[in-house]
């Protein structure tokens, strides 16, 4: 699980086996160490939503993903889901959760479980 965050957005990518795992059981997480204390993330499935969402608490940032979404996710050709959700009157959040494509330029990172980049067929 790959996230980014760049201001008011947080793009997250998953491998293939970590669509499988998130159709599967519902959850992923990963945490990075600080030492004494660390940053974790997460995402879940969620019945009932209609989009996107997230919640930020303990140091966990949780993307909430509507169930209906990633039902047959990973066979399907849907690359990903976004949302922008409101967090004040006048500021937004913008989710993206995708698929983790193989890189079409040289890379020394394992690519072993990631979708075929869709691009790669002229």
């Amino acid at each position: 699980m790959k996230i980014r965050i760049s201001a008011n957005s947080i793009r997250i990518r998953l491998s293939k086996s970590e669509v499988e795992k998130l159709t599967t059981k519902g959850v992923l997480e990963d945490r990075t160490s600080f030492g004494a204390t660390y940053f974790s993330y997460a995402v879940e499935r969620k019945a009932g939503l209609k989009a996107l969402s997230a919640k930020y608490d303990q140091n966990r940032i949780t993307l909430l993903v509507p169930e209906m979404l990633i039902t047959g996710w990973q066979e399907n050709a849907i690359v990903g889901f976004d949302a922008h959700q409101a967090v004040s009157e006048t500021e937004t959040l913008y989710l993206l959760l995708e698929k983790d494509f193989k890189c079409l330029d040289n890379t020394v990172e394992d690519q072993s479980d990631n979708f075929e980049n869709p691009k790669k067929i002229c």
